[in-house]
């Protein structure tokens, strides 16, 4: 009886670290299966990367979002896609600029970051209203994205631009039917399975440690569905090889809460549980702090660069946010 708790801990973390590769593995499923079909409908890239791989992108994020709020755990859903907005500019931008400074495009302010900020803004105050997110307030921020993206798709086809993606690959025009078949079967199930066992993982520590569902959902599954591109952008910067586009990390997060909380809601509306009031009196507070920031942050000297100075800031901003996350939410009183 003795090593009971420490083997039920083991199994929790075991599904996990599962469901997040299973994620990792799924993600990258359908994206190749995504864009090997875009090509398939003759489909020009800038289509294909503006649409299809940000979708497809944000799938992991999505079905743990959904698959939470399917099962009646609406702090993890809510939570997954606050935490994750967080680290995203926090964490990897903070650790990358860091390590190599990133330079900033003018279509950061004139774009990418007032439709971010408007979603950020318009997301707590659905929430605050009447702590829920109805299937009409999802459906606003699902439109909000679709008339976005329409937006960015005729500003780049009249500037003529070339519109490079790394994670489009040429190859994939060539691929067959069955493969792109097979790719898309083993996507959805991963996918599926792997949010099943994250979100699993997830309460049962949050009940071992008693914390909260959405102490976990905002500090270890963000963090979990952070990682794949914390790590490829360590890497890249490294290598002196382009780390990360600052535009590619707003747009997912705009994405995370325009399409994945938009979507969730459309299929099941998600409600801020009394228990579970910190994501609308803390959490919510720090992604809006975060994001809105950014602004000054990248105007202020070096203009338009992310120095590792600023990249410092931001990674002690989110070690701050997750140290005070702990101690204000645990343990909970059961």
């Amino acid at each position: 009886m003795i090593y009971l708790p420490k083997i039920e801990h083991m199994i929790s973390i075991g599904y996990i670290i599962a469901g997040l590769l299973l994620l990792i593995l799924g993600g990258e499923m359908l994206v190749k299966s995504s864009v090997g079909l875009s090509f398939k409908m003759n489909l020009s890239k800038l289509i294909i990367g503006m649409t299809v791989v940000s979708f497809a992108t944000s799938a992991p994020e999505l079905i743990v979002s959904l698959k939470a709020a399917l099962d009646n755990h609406p702090a993890i859903a809510l939570g997954n896609v606050i935490g994750s907005n967080i680290a995203n500019i926090a964490l990897v931008l903070g650790l990358t600029a860091i390590i190599a400074p990133l330079t900033v495009s003018k279509d950061f302010y004139k774009m990418n970051w007032p439709m971010l900020a408007l979603v950020s803004i318009v997301l707590y105050f659905f929430l605050k209203n009447d702590l829920l997110l109805s299937r009409l307030e999802g459906g606003i921020l699902f439109a909000s994205l679709l008339g976005f993206i329409y937006l960015m798709i005729s500003k780049h086809r009249k500037q003529k631009e070339a519109f490079e993606d790394d994670e489009i690959d040429d190859d994939l025009a060539q691929v067959g039917y069955g493969k792109i078949v097979i790719w898309l079967l083993i996507g959805g199930v991963a996918l599926w399975l792997g949010s099943d066992w994250l979100v699993k993982g997830a309460i049962i520590i949050a009940k071992k440690f008693e914390v909260s569902e959405r102490v976990i959902s905002v500090s270890m599954i963000a963090l979990g569905t952070s990682i794949p591109e914390l790590a490829a952008s360590i890497i890249a910067a490294l290598k002196k090889e382009k780390a990360l586009s600052l535009g590619n990390l707003i747009g997912s997060n705009i994405f995370n809460i325009a399409s994945v909380l938009g979507l969730t809601a459309l299929i099941k509306p998600i409600p801020v549980q009394a228990g579970d009031l910190a994501l609308l009196n803390f959490d919510i507070f720090w992604m809006l702090a975060i994001s809105i920031g950014l602004l000054p942050l990248v105007l202020a000297p070096k203009k338009m660069e992310i120095t590792w100075v600023k990249g410092l800031i931001l990674f002690l901003v989110y070690i701050t946010f997750i140290y005070l996350t702990f101690s204000n939410g645990a343990p909970l009183a059961v």
